[in-house]
């Protein structure tokens, strides 16, 4: 990689922490009832819940409010972010398909760039962060999970994965990316080409996550301590480190942004995909029903 072209890119995209910055107090940032953000003033870690009953189905104003969490947090010179979950039994159903069913062209585009907005920041964030994974993490939901530098997921029914295929919907370049930097390419073609979802054990087995805990406050101490050990540690040095690893995967997205929009807002609005999604929904409001 030329080292002088992977500055220019740091400079362009980022912006450092300071090391020996702390944060006064423990102060909530959202401005919705979207996240639940709060921070320790003695470790400078904050926790973002995400709290958009009953799933936390990524809608538009959820992601675009996680951006602005971790931009407000940066400029707090955090030192750490653990995302998780308000909701039992759910880390995020990823995508909310009411965003891609019958779209609104102006909205559908919006929702789309936003979410690739939430995905260069977390992907390239400034401070270290962790996934508490406290239930199903299907889609966008995985990806968000996988973007992190640390995952701990919860034993039990849930289940992780990019299940996109299943849908009749094609796994985007950067979420194949993201997946395939911490699981095998082999793993991955496995994975994403079948949409497979992996329960807890599963997922460590490929790495898909780093531990699995007993429960939801295990998930958070485990994610806490990941960033905490790090405390002592030169945020310059070690995210400096992050963007060499995958600076490939976010150049790739900087570099196609608008392709990458253009091709999912034709592929969402076909009608086939319409139709597929149509016959999604309706299947979904049977179930309800019985």
């Amino acid at each position: 990689m030329n080292t002088l072209k992977l500055n220019k890119f740091f400079l362009k995209n980022y912006t450092l922490s300071s090391k020996n910055s702390v944060i006064k107090n423990i102060r909530a940032y959202g401005s919705s009832n979207l996240v639940n953000v709060q921070v320790n003033s003695k470790t400078g870690i904050a926790t973002v819940l995400m709290s958009r009953p009953p799933v936390n189905s990524l809608n538009l104003e959820l992601v675009s409010e996680l951006t602005n969490t971790m931009v407000q947090i940066e400029k707090d010179k955090g030192k750490g972010m653990i995302i998780s979950s308000s909701s039992p039994g759910i880390f995020s159903a990823g995508i909310d398909i009411m965003e891609l069913y019958q779209p609104n062209p102006d909205r559908v585009k919006a929702y789309w760039t936003a979410l690739q907005d939430l995905w260069l920041h977390l992907y390239s964030s400034a401070y270290p962060t962790a996934a508490a994974i406290t239930g199903h993490s299907p889609g966008a939901g995985c990806l968000i999970a996988c973007s992190c530098d640390y995952r701990v997921m919860v034993q039990g029914k849930s289940s992780i994965g990019l299940n996109e295929t299943q849908l009749g919907l094609v796994v985007p370049s950067w979420f194949i990316d993201t997946f395939r930097n911490i699981v095998s390419k082999r793993q991955s073609e496995l994975a994403l080409i079948s949409g497979k979802l992996f329960t807890a054990d599963e997922a460590l087995k490929i790495n898909l996550v780093d531990e699995v805990v007993e429960d939801n406050n295990a998930a958070i101490e485990r994610a806490n301590a990941y960033i905490s050990q790090l405390s002592s540690y030169s945020l310059h040095a070690m995210s400096q480190t992050k963007l060499s690893l995958r600076y490939d995967a976010i150049k790739r997205l900087q570099d196609n942004r608008e392709h990458d929009l253009r091709v999912f807002t034709k592929f969402v609005t076909s009608p086939e995909i319409q139709k597929g999604l149509q016959v999604y929904l309706e299947n979904i409001k049977k179930k309800k029903q019985t």
